[in-house]
């Protein structure tokens, strides 16, 4: 489908859950993903996450400024090579807060965003339901796509059953979730390969998500 011929329009998908289509332009794409090829080297490099049950996630994942482990930040790789987590640049936090402006249409708070995951999807790669609740600041979660396209489910704050909303993330497109919709459950249930921009030279999904930590 042709986008020029087809806008997608920012839509709020629930209340204080916004979709901005398309608001990473083609180079801002391509400085963003030659900047999570270099978070993704090692040390303190792109891993895949173990849970307590013993599974491993289907993502791998790469942390700034904190390092995530199930459920909780520390400093340190405490679940891999125990190295010291990379810092979160502040170019990082400049572009976490004009996405909260741009979707909200107001300045986003004065703390500063402190966390990033960015999480590599290849074909076969999907999220179950969660909540983002393991940082200490309610100020919204900032998500970034770059990329094939996805499925992204957006349901309810009460539990991992319907309602919800399937959203198509395609690359460049922003999400913001905060408010009311801070703590809603949500996942990928699907990616849809070989959907990236040609030009863009990546193969699979990249979703970065931004947030302020609290701690």
């Amino acid at each position: 489908m042709d986008d020029q011929l087809f806008p997608r329009p920012p839509a709020e998908i629930a209340p204080g859950a916004v979709h901005v289509p398309g608001w990473l332009d083609a180079a801002a794409q391509r400085r963003l993903l030659t900047a999570c090829r270099e978070w993704a080297r090692p040390p303190a490099g792109l891993r895949t996450v173990r849970m307590p049950s013993g599974g491993e996630m289907s993502v791998r994942t790469v942390c700034l400024g904190w390092h995530w482990f199930p459920y909780g930040y520390a400093r340190t790789v405490v679940d891999g090579d125990g190295a010291p987590v990379k810092p979160f640049p502040a170019w990082l936090d400049e572009l976490a807060k004009d996405a909260v402006a741009r979707a909200y249409g107001a300045p986003a708070g004065p703390d500063p965003y402190d966390i990033a995951l960015v999480n590599f999807y290849d074909r076969d790669a999907k999220m179950g339901m969660h909540q983002d609740r393991d940082e200490k600041s309610p100020a919204p979660v900032v998500s970034l796509s770059l990329g094939d396209t996805c499925v992204f489910r957006f349901g309810n704050i009460t539990d991992r059953n319907r309602p919800w909303t399937d959203v198509e993330l395609r690359s460049g497109d922003l999400f913001v979730f905060g408010g009311p919709a801070r703590l809603a459950f949500h996942g990928v249930p699907r990616t849809r390969p070989d959907t990236a921009p040609p030009g863009l030279g990546l193969t699979g999904r990249l979703n970065i998500t931004l947030r302020v930590s609290g701690l």
